[in-house]
């Protein structure tokens, strides 16, 4: 009887409780998916669960050492996952429920399989990509996802250019004046070029690689977004997320890569 009468107990207020801690976890692990702190997040769940197995077999002394380090662990977590913490906040900071489509990305886990949601044209970028790269035409762009990019427009020149690949190409072209810097692009369109965007002096990476790589290593450590490099050197193009290399064989490959991470 007891089972039945909490069946019936359970209210809506229940249910809108579990679907918003199951739209927290999937915030959680999208934030830390692809990094190493997904095996940090995956460790903590474990002792968690051994925890609520422990305190039901009233094992008192477990519960206490493991209850006394969920409880300061809080703070420890913030430390270990700080640039996860800093991307959580800035999702939720710049979430524009007002708008329909902003609205419909945020909840883009449940739209139906094959649709793509992004309107990005991922082939003609790459394509570019590929022009720029047999020049050694030195390029930097970054793609925005959920994380709203408009702080970093006011470092450049605001624009409103639908993405083709000439116009790509002629951004980044040696001589023009918009080569100089990064350009936005979101839902096909250039936002802004010139961007200058924020550089990571910590992390070691090849020393082929210069000023443009460390700044595409910075913004995709500091928001969700995916940035392409063309080496001005080399000609290699390197993409980035998460603050660390996208491993890819070929432009095919690449290009998959980035459009399942955009839809």
């Amino acid at each position: 009887m007891e089972i039945f009468d909490t069946v019936l107990n359970f209210s809506l207020i229940d249910i809108i409780d579990v679907v918003l801690v199951a739209l927290l976890l999937y915030y959680v692990y999208k934030l830390v998916r692809g990094t190493v702190a997904i095996n940090i997040f995956i460790g903590i769940v474990i002792i968690y669960f051994i925890f609520l197995v422990v305190e039901a077999l009233q094992m008192t002394l477990l519960t206490k050492i493991l209850g006394g380090f969920m409880s300061v662990g809080f703070i420890a977590l913030i430390v270990v996952f700080q640039q996860e913490v800093r991307k959580f906040l800035l999702m939720i900071g710049s979430t524009n429920f007002g708008n329909k489509r902003n609205f419909l990305k945020h909840l883009k886990f449940l739209k139906t399989e094959g649709i793509s949601t992004s309107k990005t044209d991922i082939d003609t970028i790459i394509a570019a990509c590929n022009k720029m790269s047999t020049s050694k035409t030195g390029a930097l762009i970054v793609l925005e996802r959920n994380n709203n990019l408009d702080f970093l427009v006011n470092t450049g020149d605001e624009m409103n250019i639908k993405v083709t690949q000439p116009i790509i190409e002629s951004i980044f072209f040696k001589n023009s004046p918009l080569h100089d810097g990064a350009i936005i692009i979101e839902n096909n369109i250039v936002k802004a070029t010139r961007v200058i965007l924020p550089v990571n002096n910590e992390k070691t990476i090849p020393q082929r690689f210069g000023l443009r790589h460390r700044a595409a290593v910075g913004i995709t450590e500091r928001t969700d977004a995916i940035a392409i490099a063309v080496s001005e050197e080399t000609g290699q193009i390197s993409c980035f997320r998460n603050g660390m290399f996208i491993d890819f064989k070929d432009s095919t490959e690449l290009i998959e890569i980035i459009k399942d991470d955009l839809d």
